[in-house]
């Protein structure tokens, strides 16, 4: 019997993913990129145990390992004196309690991993096809059974399922008629990534590289987030503030570092000092998130990731949460033939979207939490901090434990982290 038969649309951190755990599960997989060339942004990203799991149940640790940056702690600051308001391990305490690490990479690392795994001969299940240049601008759904993906080139690709994957402005969404859930947050994002040797030559930004960790300035109506990656290489910095008139109406722009320094006036030394070493190409969009909607399949066509979830960067989960989605919907394609596909995608939904939505609303009122004017409200927060197991409604314990998987390799193999 011919294997079912995956295109998705979007390259990214998701579909990739998707892509590999649907070729662990058989599926025949074709991954439409719009881009000429695959690859990533220059970015940090972090995966927590939620998706370390996932990625090592791929097969990729050895090459996670090559490429990660492992944070001892989560320290948390406060914006005008760098007061430790709270630490938190992370580095041997994740990996003892949810036997998955807690890991930093360069995105383009990350990404480049998982395409080369798809790509692997020796690899499980049939390889991977990549076309590059392939923007998808509809799906033609006239056979129901067997959606044709169409690319702004005239290239049709059909399959028995069509994944969207294609990000938080995604086409496939539209072309399927799914409403306009997209909402404005009022808050834009600077991104920079800062080469090591500057903050080492620096004793003001020296301490950085004594102790990997995961930091967060918390000041009102803004924060910042700093780790290291690539081993030392690069400090990642992404800073979050209200959103100018000028970004949100003429989009993502690239600034020096004094607009981003002056972004944060009156702030802490040792802050203001790592933004002053960024180069003149710090990034700077709006931020938009999506409302919650349980509507993730129309037919044979279902959407993965921002497309369907797209949430704020405050629980730090975005991409994990499209690795779940991965993880999950590999599962359920992979234990159907052809003529249960519709039961599987439906299966998915009932999985992932509940547990998705509670994370975008997590990360939601994050942005609230993040940013309480000095005054009683935040007292109470960083008193909450000093032993806190999570920010929001939801507890690090479930958020990092992810959805259950029906694996119980995935589940239940201990990855021997514990020494």
């Amino acid at each position: 019997m011919a294997p079912i038969q995956v295109v998705i649309a979007g390259g990214g951190l998701g579909g990739l993913t998707a892509a590999l755990a649907l070729r662990h599960r058989g599926l025949q997989v074709t991954v439409l990129e719009a881009a000429a060339e695959l690859g990533e942004v220059g970015a940090g990203i972090q995966t927590a145990p939620n998706a370390s799991r996932i990625l090592i149940g791929l097969g990729m640790r050895r090459q996670l390992e090559a490429i990660k940056t492992e944070p001892m702690d989560q320290v948390r600051r406060r914006w005008e004196n760098g007061k430790v308001v709270a630490l938190t391990s992370l580095g041997e305490y994740c990996k003892e309690k949810f036997n998955a690490p807690y890991w930093h990479y360069h995105r383009a690392d990350l990404h480049s991993a998982i395409h080369v795994k798809c790509l692997d001969p020796e690899g499980p299940g049939p390889i991977v096809e990549f076309v590059t240049d392939a923007q998808v601008v509809d799906v033609d759904r006239t056979n129901p059974s067997r959606p044709v993906a169409v690319t702004s080139n005239g290239g049709r690709y059909e399959a028995d399922v069509v994944i969207g994957a294609d990000g938080i402005r995604s086409t496939v969404r539209d072309v399927i008629g799914l409403p306009d859930t997209l909402v404005f947050s009022g808050e834009m994002a600077f991104r920079a990534l800062v080469p090591g040797d500057r903050i080492v030559k620096d004793p003001a930004t020296r301490w950085l590289v004594d102790r990997y960790q995961s930091t967060i300035w918390y000041g009102p109506d803004r924060h910042l987030v700093h780790y290291m990656i690539r081993d030392g290489e690069c400090l990642n910095i992404v800073a979050l503030v209200p959103c100018t008139d000028e970004v949100r109406d003429g989009g993502p722009r690239l600034v020096g570092p004094e607009e981003l320094m002056a972004a944060f006036p009156g702030w802490d030394d040792r802050a203001l000092a790592m933004m002053a070493k960024a180069d003149e190409n710090v990034l700077c969009q709006a931020l938009y998130y999506r409302r919650p909607d349980p509507r993730w399949v129309e037919g044979r066509v279902a959407l993965l990731g921002d497309a369907c979830h797209a949430m704020l960067p405050y629980q730090a989960q975005g991409a994990s949460q499209a690795m779940e989605d991965a993880a999950v919907l590999a599962e359920e394609l992979g234990r159907v033939t052809v003529a249960g596909i519709d039961e599987a995608l439906a299966r998915y939904v009932s999985r992932r979207a509940r547990h998705a939505r509670m994370v975008q609303d997590a990360s939601l009122q994050n942005k609230t939490f993040y940013h309480l004017p000095d005054g009683p409200e935040q007292q109470l927060r960083d008193a909450t901090l000093a032993s806190f197991s999570g920010e929001s409604d939801i507890s690090y314990d479930w958020l990092w434990r992810g959805t259950p998987l029906d694996d119980s390799d995935d589940e239940k193999f201990h990855y021997a982290f514990v020494r």
